[in-house]
């Protein structure tokens, strides 16, 4: 199952306290405290090595180190800060801030949760008129938050098209994944992943219906998945009765979706071939030559490897 949200809490590290100390020297009784160490912070980090957010299903509540306290004529150690790594294209948002940041590139990063300041041991107040040999400070608290985890598939091809057009069997011939396969609407309930030879990225992006734009059928939480993959491959099955209304309805989704998925490039698939006869196909085709249609069968190997060629070239 493909994790796409998740909730999680941080908290950034207590800074340490600091020391309150004097010189043993008989002569010398000079504050000698030092600074406690700083909290450690919470910071998120895009990797393209994860696919999703399946590792924070459970575990969910994080928090830095804290700062080490201060000793004599020693300042304490800083608290070790905490990385924690999600998919390229995830977007980070602050419940308590509403601050909203995309991590669009590997590396891409944001701190979510900053550690506490360091307190002053006696050291720092023994120098200044007025000074304070006994006075010191406590570390300051780390902040606190909720963050909401939203994926947003990255991916380089998109199998997009009504339910049960083959688009999960497809992906398993071409990736050797292992989607879900099913003779009815909506077998796939999440988006699936695959990899290629090269190392192209395709997703299965859940059956699409009219109206999805709006929320029908499986609705607006996949058609997100849609918005960064650089390849939209349009499935239609070489059995409908009526390819330019399946191509149609689909085409109006995106546009009314908007946010530039109908300008993507397309590659308009007719699957399953193998269900109809060589000359029904060829007359299908006709139908949509505009579009320059391929097809392909997932019992001919010949037509699978022609295919992944075309993807990755």
């Amino acid at each position: 199952m493909l994790v796409d949200e998740v909730t999680i809490s941080v908290e950034g590290g207590k800074g340490g306290r600091g020391a309150m100390s004097f010189g043993e020297d008989k002569f010398s009784h000079m504050p000698s405290g030092g600074e406690g160490g700083s909290g450690g912070s919470i910071y998120i980090q895009a990797d393209h090595n994860i696919l999703d957010l399946g590792h924070y299903r459970f575990e969910k509540d994080f928090k830095a180190e804290d700062g080490a306290s201060g000793t004599k004529n020693k300042d304490g150690a800083d608290g070790k800060d905490i990385t924690l790594t999600v998919p390229r294209g995830t977007v980070v948002n602050d419940k308590t801030s509403g601050i909203t940041t995309e991590l669009v590139r590997s590396g891409d990063k944001v701190r979510v949760a900053q550690g506490g300041l360091r307190g002053r041991g006696n050291r720092a107040f023994s120098h200044a008129r007025g000074s304070e040999p006994r006075r010191y400070e406590p570390g300051k608290p780390g902040t606190k938050t909720m963050v909401f985890l939203e994926l947003q598939l990255i991916a380089d091809i998109g199998l997009i098209g009504l339910p049960n057009v083959g688009k999960s069997s497809l992906l398993n011939a071409m990736t050797k994944a292992r989607s879900k396969v099913a003779n009815y609407n909506f077998t796939t309930l999440e988006p699936h992943l695959g990899v290629l030879e090269n190392g192209m990225i395709m997703a299965d992006i859940p059956g699409l219906i009219e109206g999805a734009s709006e929320g029908k059928g499986l609705g607006i939480k996949f058609l997100r998945h849609i918005r960064r993959t650089e390849t939209l491959v349009h499935c239609i099955a070489a059995d409908s009765e009526d390819f330019m209304k399946d191509y149609k309805v689909i085409r109006g989704e995106l546009e009314k979706y908007g946010l530039g998925l109908e300008d993507k490039r397309e590659i308009v698939l007719v699957t399953r071939a193998d269900t109809i006869g060589e000359d029904e196909l060829k007359k299908k085709l006709k139908d949509l030559k505009d579009r320059k249609p391929l097809s392909v069968s997932i019992l001919d190997d010949t037509s699978i490897k022609a295919f992944k060629k075309i993807l990755m070239t």
